[in-house]
């Protein structure tokens, strides 16, 4: 790790399974750095890649990491065990083992050398947590020697309606962030009053609801907003939005969201109203939510209902029939 210029220690903990990591950060991304330290303390339910390997993640609640530029990228199979990252898809990433996906990311710091193997059994305890025993893994991130805490940021909007859309949505926010959304318990749990599943199944409408969720908080909110900063003409952001947004939302209102449903056809209905500044603040407002939903879908989806496939090893596959 290059010599650190900021001084700039952060405390990472999982009180249940007990265990604290302290890490520094560095100068590769300053601007992704500061915002990370001007956002703490706050807690999180704490995620485990799924596809990828040896990698923790969690909803970060900093709206700016949707747009805020990166000047070291690099692919993070490459980086050291216990890199920290911040990602656009407003995610604090640590690399913990190895790693099978070839994603650019980028570091803001890492964990020190002595903390390795807690950071491994914290690992460990997540993914037994995502896999097997849906046990929500809360995550708190603090500087480093001060009291540690819980905040989400509320945006601010001029247009009328769009200042009580936010209002609203952070308030849903806030209710969900550390618990469980109603809404995706009972749809775990079968309890669907629109009938959505074929025959009964439950199966199926999880996969649709998570293959919807995270491309709608990771690609479509994270795009407008990126899109927004990056200046597109109003005109077109306006017709983005509706191409993208509403689609979907109506599927996930279908299958059980109906709050994000009902969020989204307040955004769609004043957006004609809204300039630069506001559809900012409005999109990146829903961006956190929709990616705090997908965290708890992911968390809650059975993984272990597909344990008896095993991927195999390629010394181990043959000559294929």
């Amino acid at each position: 790790m290059p010599e650190s210029l900021s001084g700039r220690h952060i405390e990472i903990t999982w009180p249940d399974p007990g265990v604290a990591v302290t890490a520094e950060l560095d100068d590769r991304n300053p601007a992704l750095a500061d915002a990370l330290w001007e956002a703490l303390p706050y807690q999180s339910l704490q995620g485990h890649a799924l596809v990828a390997g040896s990698h923790l993640y969690h909803a970060a609640p900093i709206p700016s990491l949707l747009h805020l530029p990166a000047s070291t990228r690099f692919d993070r199979r490459e980086a050291p065990d216990g890199t920290v990252f911040c990602s656009a898809l407003q995610h604090l990433g640590i690399k913990y083992g190895a790693l099978t996906e070839p994603m650019p990311a980028s570091p803001v710091g890492r964990i020190r050398p002595e903390d390795m193997p807690e950071l491994i059994r914290a690992g460990h305890a997540v993914w037994d947590s995502v896999y097997s025993t849906k046990k929500p893994i809360l995550v708190e991130v603090r500087r480093a020697g001060t009291e540690g805490g819980h905040r989400l940021p509320r945006l601010t909007a001029a247009d009328p309606d769009a200042k009580q859309l936010i209002r609203d949505v952070y308030t849903e926010t806030e209710r969900i962030w550390l618990t469980e959304p109603l809404e995706l318990a009972d749809l775990h749990g079968g309890w669907i009053p629109s009938g959505a599943g074929s025959f009964e199944t439950v199966l199926p409408t999880l996969l649709f609801v998570n293959g919807e969720t995270r491309p709608l908080g990771y690609a479509t909110y994270g795009g407008l907003v990126r899109a927004a900063v990056a200046d597109m003409p109003m005109d077109s952001l306006r017709h983005m939005a509706r191409l993208l947004i509403g689609i979907p939302a109506e599927f996930l209102g279908y299958c059980g969201l109906e709050k994000l449903w009902a969020f989204t056809q307040r955004f769609l209905s004043c957006l004609d109203r809204l300039d630069r500044d506001d559809f900012l603040a409005v999109a990146s407002q829903l961006a956190l939510y929709i990616n705090c939903l997908g965290a708890w879908n992911l968390h809650l989806f059975p993984w272990n209902a597909g344990d008896h496939l095993r991927r195999q090893r390629p010394a181990e596959m043959g000559a294929r029939p």
